[in-house]
């Protein structure tokens, strides 16, 4: 009898002792979460920075500055562009990433900084998974596919074809192994079982100039550099690499219309902020960025550069990106591309 009291007593006290530690945690989880309310209601209070990673007139700068006046507007400050280029990216990218989770700094990002560079690089100085917390797409740039008007090929299965004659023999432009244009002409040549060669260069203009005098056959770049030249005939255009055609050429077929299925390649542009900055901020961000890139004057100058405006849910966008590292480990690992 004794002994069962004392039992009986153990017991309510050890469940008084669990309730107690259950009311203490719940109550400064409830604080924690008050404060953090508190200071995403408060911000933001100061000028908010956005890492560019790429230098000025880069794409995402010239996106981020098109966009940015109209989000800092609607938030009440400014939001101050900070180019910090270099290693293709990954400077600006790791400083996104190592900033203060509080809303202050916020970073922009591509295919290349946040997709590319994990597939190919397993010892990336940061991880663009777990240290970003996702705030929308801008949009794409897709690639225009095009040749020298001595190659003659109308159509971009007329190239394979070409291609698959003369194995080797169809060079195409990249700027590198972490570039999108190599990437792109690998998942081309799996797709297709045509044997392409890519010819590396330092810059996207170099690798134009020598397509324009026919010692490059197929040019794989973006708009900026290769739309004047299709416009003015010296390079024909024979496909472009979205999903959908390209607004600034409406007559050139996508590849997938061409007859290679499931082949997209595009560069798309992103906004980021830290890992742990609150989630207000996080959504916040994600409506005014959303609610900007819808205004038709905005809309209408991304187009002008040849961005294809999209936006996304912080979730959805993290989903899209860990299937974009997934889709470009494979097209590397295939290819057996090592980080440069």
């Amino acid at each position: 009898m004794i002994a069962t009291r004392i039992s009986l007593t153990l017991c309510a006290t050890l469940i008084s002792g669990s309730f107690a530690a259950l009311i203490a945690g719940s109550f400064a989880a409830l604080i924690a979460g008050s404060f953090a309310a508190q200071a995403a209601d408060a911000w933001p209070s100061r000028p908010i920075r956005m890492i560019a990673p790429f230098p000025a007139g880069s794409s995402v700068d010239a996106a981020a500055r098109v966009i940015t006046p109209r989000v800092g507007e609607a938030l009440g400050q400014s939001i101050v562009i900070d180019n910090r280029a270099g290693a293709s990216g990954a400077i600006g990218a790791e400083l996104g990433a190592r900033a203060a989770p509080d809303g202050y700094t916020i970073s922009g990002g591509t295919t290349s900084t946040h997709a590319l560079s994990k597939a190919l690089n397993p010892h990336l100085s940061y991880d663009p998974e777990k240290d970003f917390a996702p705030i929308t797409m801008f949009g794409h740039l897709p690639y225009i596919l095009a040749v020298h008007p001595g190659v003659p090929a109308s159509n971009l299965q007329e190239l394979i074809a070409i291609a698959k004659a003369k194995p080797g023999q169809i060079r195409y432009t990249t700027v590198g192994n972490a570039s999108m244009a190599r990437l792109g002409g690998e998942l081309l040549s799996n797709l297709t079982g045509a044997q392409l060669t890519p010819i590396s260069y330092k810059s996207s203009a170099q690798s134009v100039v020598d397509t324009l005098a026919g010692r490059i056959e197929l040019q794989f770049g973006t708009m900026a550099p290769v739309l004047p030249h299709v416009r003015a005939g010296k390079l024909r255009a024979l496909a472009v690499t979205s999903s959908t055609r390209a607004p600034a050429l409406p007559e050139v077929p996508t590849v997938q219309e061409s007859g290679i299925k499931n082949f997209e390649v595009t560069l798309w542009l992103a906004v980021f902020a830290p890992a742990k900055t609150p989630r207000p901020i996080v959504e916040r961000l994600n409506r005014e960025f959303v609610a900007a890139i819808a205004v038709p004057q905005i809309r209408e100058a991304l187009l002008t550069q040849g961005l294809q405006p999209e936006t996304t849910s912080p979730a959805a966008f993290s989903r899209f990106l860990s299937a974009e590292i997934t889709k470009w480990r494979d097209v590397a690992r295939k290819a057996n591309l090592k980080p440069e």
